[in-house]
């Protein structure tokens, strides 16, 4: 489109690129030449799984998640590792596979929701005892 002499404006409405992004493709273009760029892999599907391969990676821990097993971050990256054959240096890949799948994060309270707080018990201790001082 460049050498058919439209401008960058014009290549970015009809590909959906940015300008700056055009004008750098055809500097990178002018600089490598038809057959070395050409050879070049930008960017593209990086994914590691299909959806229906990601769908059924996570139903195994679906199952284990139903039966009442705690499932940790640790184990499913373990296992998408293994699965892929790749090894992954952060958790980023799965926390975003499981939110593509609408999984959410359940941790447990550190304290039951009707437990007093320890102010509430020591003031009731305070009146239990003093219940058994008085005749």
């Amino acid at each position: 489109m460049r050498y058919e002499g439209k401008k960058d404006s014009e290549i970015s409405e009809k590909l959906g690129y940015h300008r700056k992004r055009i004008s750098q493709l055809c500097a990178e273009f002018r600089q490598a030449g038809m057959e070395e760029y050409t050879k070049r892999n930008y960017g593209g599907n990086n994914r590691n799984m299909t959806y229906e391969e990601e769908k059924e990676f996570l139903s195994n821990f679906e199952e284990a998640a139903k039966k009442g097993q705690m499932i940790t971050i640790a184990e499913i990256a373990a296992a998408y590792d293994e699965a892929t054959g790749k090894v992954h240096e952060s958790k980023s890949s799965v926390y975003y596979l499981l939110d593509k799948h609408g999984w959410r994060v359940i941790t447990p309270q550190t304290a039951h929701p009707g437990k007093a707080s320890i102010n509430e018990l020591r003031s009731f201790r305070e009146i239990e005892t003093s219940k058994k001082t008085q005749f």
